[in-house]
């Protein structure tokens, strides 16, 4: 399979990840042959949400923020959900391992509420990126171009704006982990 001997991180945040912009990702990968570690920023399950307001399901969480280093894995992937994207953002081991992952040319993919770790991390200036309508301006004022399409790749950065663009979003992440390490993704970090 395309990405065999691949290791991928995604991310969860404990409770308020979009249930399905964390399942459809992950599983994608799976089915592409990559190996898929869950981190979060505390052990147990995380509790999933959709549509932001009703409870998902509870999701085993492989390892903690704290246990990896953006040496173990060849991408990540960041999804949405609102109060999930944000205690995601918050964390300032979540933000060292993105701005890490960036600065190693390796492909990072985010979808809808995702973007703001991407904001957080310092890494969106001088790039095209697509979100959640409600980030394009936290997206200009990082200095990145907002763009309103289903999904935007830059130099190994993948983005998507909600759960309606995941067909796009998984088929070019998995393309872009396949092709390795960017040289032009550490631009920005």
């Amino acid at each position: 399979m395309a990405l065999d001997g691949k290791t991928v991180a995604i991310l969860i945040a404990p409770q308020g990840t979009e249930e399905v912009e964390f399942t459809k990702p992950k599983e994608a990968l799976e089915q592409a042959g990559a190996s898929v570690v869950v981190v979060s920023l505390k052990d147990g399950p995380a509790k999933a949400v959709n549509g932001d307001l009703e409870p998902g399901g509870e999701h085993a969480v492989h390892k903690t923020i704290g246990q990896v280093r953006a040496e173990d894995f060849d991408g990540i992937v960041i999804p949405g959900g609102t109060v999930g994207a944000d205690r995601l953002r918050a964390d300032k081991g979540v933000v060292a391992l993105v701005h890490e992952m960036v600065a190693q040319g390796k492909p990072v993919a985010a979808i809808c509420h995702g973007p703001w770790v991407l904001v957080e991390a310092g890494i969106v200036k001088g790039r095209e990126l697509t979100s959640f309508p409600s980030l394009q301006t936290d997206i200009r004022n990082a200095g990145g171009t907002w763009t309103d399409a289903e999904v935007v790749t830059d130099s190994g950065l993948v983005t998507s704006r909600k759960p309606d663009d995941l067909p796009a979003f998984c088929a070019k992440l998995v393309e872009e982990i396949g092709e390795g390490r960017h040289s032009k993704m550490a631009r920005s970090a």
